[in-house]
């Protein structure tokens, strides 16, 4: 519990103080505030919200009564007279207290406040000769002890991770909304400076001003603004269990826990889709849920294991229809959000009124860097092979014209740094590809064992083979996808990443499915929803021989699944929205874990005591 030394000796000090605010006969810890009838309590947002706008000559002609409570920010004592500031819903407002109003006892009580601590005050409302709305006091109420001090008060809580672990000081130190209100009473001005919300790992970009409060205020409008999309459109919100026998329904790595009565093994679910399909076969043929998905895998900027998903089905409806319905989704949120279609992203203005639609061959094509010669053609994406030739003309075009862009060095002369960076990058990424493509995954795990400083493979690695499919999306995310800032929805992706989706009557090698992007990375992942029950038992049975070679990503057979096909899914258009991720957009927000209230971490050191 205690972090140091003097720590451990501050609580034992305000201990002390609590006792002796119980011998002024003030309950150690109240069950409630109640005010005398004739000073009704209000909050502070609703004291300032009515009474901001009233002159000082007003309010000394009508001399409103109120009473409030609030968390002290600042308190500071004169002689017989004192101010400090309470704070309460993220707004604040100064109090005034007297000797002579509150009376002797009142007055100690006052004396043996702390920072942080919580009380009640009843008086009346007033101006003070700077024209701040204070309240001058006639009772004071004691209502919970900070035994622990608050963070240094002219910076709040500035450590990134502490921020994280301790969100309940965050949001009180760095939660604060109105710029007017200031930290210090009056006679001490010093604002508390708005909290800076980026990921120390994420340099080199203006950052944005954030009050963490703020965040999650807008967090729970967008979900408001979603419940209230979809309910106008006669969809029906539903719930769908988060622990499942068979972890489906995406491509990814999940949670196993197990349960004790029934002996079995249960995986916490990586998405809710082959239970919404379920009830679109069921009949429910509009369907949404706002789901908590789990996955076990890596944490960054954009990742959490435990991450908010909207997932929404339309019977009778394709992909097309999915992409029009999503542009309007982001562009309703935003307005009920924001009140514009304009957001700024890592330093960028982002109009959410203007998409772009490409496919993601096009896309490779429209990003594909220079250096590595000309884009590829369209012909290019239809065999392994014409792809294969590609790619080793465009490495040895960079070859001959770049020399130094194959080197380690950080700095080479008359090359952009940033830009010499961002290629070598990508000669990694696309190489990366391209030997799996041929075939032989050793020198890609060579490569990022020898980077990360650890001893490789003395005896060849079994070869891990990539289709085609697989390499046209990796080149994509490579060379495409951190280009996505403006808002932009992908199309036609290749069958082999995409197990659930419904084949192209024309190229049955690509499947009917979208993602959109903003900000440089992926929202949101739709598709027409493959429904013939035998092709959904072979491409299971497909992935269960790639999870045979390794992939521990690969999707699970769901006989049952396959069943409830056999019953009928109507044509049906399905896709999952990052709800964290949107967050992020929505409020320039730099890291997923500003705008999760609680996001993993690792363990945190041993602290030097707990009893």
């Amino acid at each position: 519990m205690f972090e140091s030394e003097f720590e451990r000796n501050l609580y034992a000090l305000r201990q002390e103080k609590l006792k002796q605010l119980e011998a002024l006969g003030q309950s150690a810890y109240p069950n409630t505030f109640a005010p005398p009838g004739d000073h009704p309590l209000i909050t502070i947002p609703g004291i300032r919200a009515e009474y901001d706008s009233k002159t000082g000559e007003r309010l000394e002609a009508e001399r409103i009564p109120v009473a409030v409570a609030g968390r002290i920010m600042a308190i500071r004592q004169q002689g017989k007279a004192g101010f400090a500031t309470l704070q309460q819903e993220g707004q604040r407002l100064q109090i005034y207290v007297r000797k002579d109003a509150v009376g002797d006892a009142g007055f100690e009580l006052y004396k043996l406040l702390d920072l942080g601590d919580h009380i009640g005050v009843t008086g009346y409302l007033f101006r003070t000769r700077t024209n701040e709305l204070t309240i001058h006091v006639e009772t004071i109420t004691f209502l919970a002890k900070a035994l622990l001090a608050l963070p240094e008060k002219y910076h709040g809580l500035s450590d990134v991770e502490l921020r994280y672990r301790q969100r309940y000081v965050d949001l009180f130190m760095n939660g604060v909304l109105n710029e007017a209100d200031s930290s210090e009473p009056e006679g001490s001005r010093t604002a508390l400076p708005s909290h800076i919300c980026q990921d120390q790992a994420d340099v080199g970009h203006p950052a944005q001003e954030i009050r963490v409060r703020d965040v999650f205020v807008k967090r729970a409008a967008v979900l408001r603004a979603m419940r209230k999309f979809f309910d106008a459109r006669g969809y029906i919100e539903v719930e769908t269990p988060m622990m499942q026998p068979i972890a489906g329904g995406a491509m990814a790595r999940p949670f196993v826990t197990h349960h004790n009565a029934l002996d079995i093994d249960l995986f916490l679910r990586i998405a809710p889709e082959l239970y919404l399909k379920r009830l679109v076969v069921g009949g429910f043929d509009r369907v949404y849920e706002i789901n908590r998905n789990f996955r076990n895998e890596g944490i960054s900027t954009q990742h959490n294991p435990e991450f908010t998903m909207l997932e929404f089905y339309q019977a009778y409806a394709n992909y097309h229809d999915l992409m029009d319905l999503t542009e309007e989704l982001v562009q309703f949120v935003a307005m009920e959000v924001n009140g514009t279609l304009t957001t700024h992203f890592n330093g960028v203005e982002i109009d959410l009124g203007k998409w772009e639609r490409l496919t993601m061959r096009e896309a490779i094509v429209k990003w594909w860097p220079e250096e590595f010669g000309p884009p590829p053609s369209m012909v290019a994406f239809e065999k392994s092979e014409l792809l294969l030739h590609f790619l080793d003309e465009a490495f040895q075009h960079l070859q001959r014209n770049y020399p130094q862009i194959s080197t380690p060095t950080r700095e080479v002369q008359g090359v952009n740094v940033e830009r010499h960076r961002e290629l070598r990058s990508l000669l990694m990424l696309i190489n990366g590809q391209r030997i799996l493509l041929r075939g032989d995954s050793t020198p890609v795990i060579k490569a990022v064992m020898e980077s990360l400083g650890l001893p490789t493979p003395a005896d060849p690695l079994p070869a891990l083979p990539q289709s085609l499919g697989q390499t046209i999306a990796g080149i994509f995310e490579a060379v495409a996808e951190r280009r996505l800032i403006q808002p932009t929805i992908i199309y036609e992706f290749p069958l082999a990443v995409s197990p659930l989706s419904k084949q192209k009557p024309d190229e049955p090698e690509w499947v009917e499915r979208f993602e959109f992007y903003i900000g440089g990375f992926e929202l949101g992942n739709a598709f027409s929803e493959l429904n013939d029950p035998e092709e959904q038992r072979r491409r299971f049975e497909a992935q269960l021989a790639e999870r045979e070679r390794g992939d521990e990503e690969a999707h699970q057979m769901d006989s049952d699944y396959v069943r409830a096909l056999g019953y009928g899914l109507p044509p049906t258009g399905g896709e999952g929205i990052g709800i964290d991720r949107l967050t992020m957009i929505l409020t320039g927000a730099r890291s997923i874990r500003d705008v999760i209230l609680f996001p993993l971490l690792k363990p945190q050191k041993t602290v030097i005591s707990d009893q």
